[in-house]
């Protein structure tokens, strides 16, 4: 039923809540796991305020993305589960649903963060922008605090 499975991380351990879940129905389907991160480029205000440092912030997130990303991969490969990893860049639902959509798809897993109030106001909510707009089932996952 699940052949292609993409998780999207934000480096959190919140976002990493899913892993478990999606390990054991990977395991279960034999399923490929698709690890994205989405780089958040620096607001247009600090690239003209500072434009020397952009290209070196931009170098940097792009770094420790693919670390970060490589060691969840790692984890999942131990276990026996098939992985590919990919970062883009973009307005995050927008790019996590386009590559669902290049990929063919055929769930997108991934843990809410539960914000409410005036932060889920500031912030939105990709999950649920994702959940709203994505044409393939979403698996949402609601961590419990430590």
């Amino acid at each position: 039923m699940y052949k292609k499975i993409v998780v999207p991380l934000d480096g959190s351990p919140l976002a990493e809540a899913v892993l478990p879940h999606v390990e054991s129905l990977a395991s279960l389907e034999g399923a490929e796991v698709f690890l994205m991160m989405v780089v958040v480029k620096p607001v247009a205000e600090f690239s003209l305020a500072v434009p020397t440092m952009v290209p070196d912030v931009i170098d940097t997130l792009e770094s420790e993305t693919l670390t970060y990303i490589q060691s969840i991969r790692a984890r999942l490969q131990k276990a026996g589960i098939r992985t590919s990893i990919l970062a883009r860049e973009g307005p995050v639902a927008e790019t996590i649903l386009e590559v669902c959509s290049e990929l063919h798809a055929d769930l997108i897993a991934m843990s809410t963060h539960g914000r409410s109030g005036v932060s889920r106001w500031l912030m939105g909510s990709v999950a649920e922008q994702i959940s709203k707009q994505s044409s393939v089932p979403v698996l949402l996952i609601h961590p419990k605090p430590d």
